[in-house]
């Protein structure tokens, strides 16, 4: 299709059915991605007028549910898509150059005749470009180029992977125009971590990229990390009468990094004690029963941490059968038992540094107070700040938002629904 056809498909309602599968069936979901859809394709029209045939991508967020910091140890977790994305205009040529420009950000040009790494392009969007180009290149897939312009409503720093979006929907550009879509969801996923672990320098599991490529509600046992299990949840939240609500407090994320990285490292030592490398390779009533002796060799928040993982990982399999079984009472005690460890044993929920700034802690009370025993709240992500969930009842979505934002700000709190497809290009028909 070309722009006009675009825009005038977009007009006509002729992407409707397809908008109410990424956002949602209600028709201010529909209307309020129509005209973001129009305003994409006006600009795209800008940067790229003599352009002729067009496609449309989309890429969504995720939410963990289940298993807070249970990847790192190999373990179990349940995540879903969600229903903010990053979609992208693009048009296909054969310059040899990737031209991306994402708004409200500097462009970005890939040169394909040079996909090594690139040192000074560390830590930026255009070294997880490269990284992906170069991943396809050596699965043997030639690659042309291609101009986009992307916009995203996958906020950074809201704890619903913006750069797990931005890696699936580039390596789905890519799969769809050059390798006949012949990558399945996992190798999306494998390919986004590698450009995020060799080109862009971070260092990260699988969970991320496997949710945003997949969609839906995804169960992940991550006992062979480069392998993982994936199981598909057929479970509809809305239908059930609630949605996911993420609240992000808006507390800083400076300076946190020991913070997370202490949990790896506490429960890894607790691992090594018991003569594992991973918490997942350890036997949950041998730690038990070893707790005199464990104690001479790790720190108590370490053990704390620890029995942490053990029961998260069970309930994170708990909550996927509840939820397969359609008992939402149970998936929600479930999620309440979640949050009173993670609180009580993880202690993620704010800086030991700085005990003074809780507003994660302040979140889940304020959730608590309003929902009343409807629904569950947690702290979502990696904590210390940032963000909470809460699944709230439909009828109290709106009066739920407006509390949050009472006292965290306008913006903050994002009611999602859970998508069910991961990347995916939207076709006009």
């Amino acid at each position: 299709m070309n722009i006009y056809e675009l825009i005038s498909g977009i007009s006509d309602g002729r992407f409707d059915e397809q908008f109410r599968r990424l956002y949602g069936a209600s028709e201010r979901a529909v209307l309020k991605a129509r005209a973001r859809y129009l305003s994409a394709a006006e600009k795209f029209s800008v940067m790229c007028p003599e352009c002729e045939e067009i496609h449309v991508y989309s890429a969504p967020g995720r939410t963990e549910i289940g298993g807070n910091h249970t990847d790192h140890q190999h373990g179990c977790v349940l995540a879903a898509a969600v229903s903010l994305d990053i979609i992208a205009v693009v048009s296909f040529h054969h310059d040899g150059v990737i031209r991306v420009h994402s708004e409200g950000y500097m462009a970005d040009e890939i040169d394909l005749s040079s996909l090594e790494v690139n040192a000074a392009e560390k830590g930026t969007s255009a070294a997880l470009i490269r990284g992906m180009a170069a991943k396809f290149a050596e699965m043997g897939v030639k690659i042309g180029g291609f101009d986009a312009y992307m916009t995203s409503e996958v906020v950074s720093g809201s704890g619903l992977s913006s750069s797990a979006a931005f890696e699936i929907l580039t390596a789905t550009i890519i799969n769809e125009q050059y390798n006949q879509g012949k990558a399945s969801a996992a190798e999306l996923a494998r390919i986004g971590r590698f450009a995020e672990n060799a080109y862009f320098g971070k260092a990260c599991g699988l969970m991320d990229q496997t949710v945003c490529a997949e969609g839906g509600a995804v169960f992940i046992d991550f006992a062979e990390p480069d392998a993982p299990k994936m199981s598909s949840l057929h479970f509809d939240f809305d239908k059930a009468g609630y949605s996911v609500c993420i609240t992000d407090t808006r507390g800083s994320h400076a300076d946190l990094s020991a913070d997370y990285d202490a949990v790896a490292a506490e429960m890894k030592s607790v691992a090594a004690a018991m003569g594992c490398e991973y918490l997942r390779e350890c036997d949950e009533e041998r730690f038990y029963e070893e707790l005199p002796v464990l104690r001479q060799q790790c720190t108590d928040r370490a053990l704390l941490r620890a029995a942490h993982f053990f029961a998260e990982n069970s309930r994170a399999a708990q909550e996927a059968e509840a939820l397969t079984d359609g008992d939402t009472e149970r998936f929600f005690e479930l999620v309440g038992q979640s949050g009173t460890s993670s609180a009580e044993l993880l202690q993620n929920l704010y800086s030991a540094g700085d005990p003074q700034v809780q507003p994660v802690t302040l979140a889940i009370m304020l959730s608590k107070r309003f929902l009343r025993g409807a629904g569950a709240v947690r702290v979502h992500g990696g904590g210390f700040a940032g963000t909470i969930q809460a699944f709230v009842p439909n009828y109290l979505t709106t009066d739920y938002a407006m509390e949050m934002e009472r006292i965290f700000g306008a913006g903050c709190c994002y009611v999602l629904t859970v998508r069910p497809v991961g990347g995916c290009e939207l076709r006009l028909d």
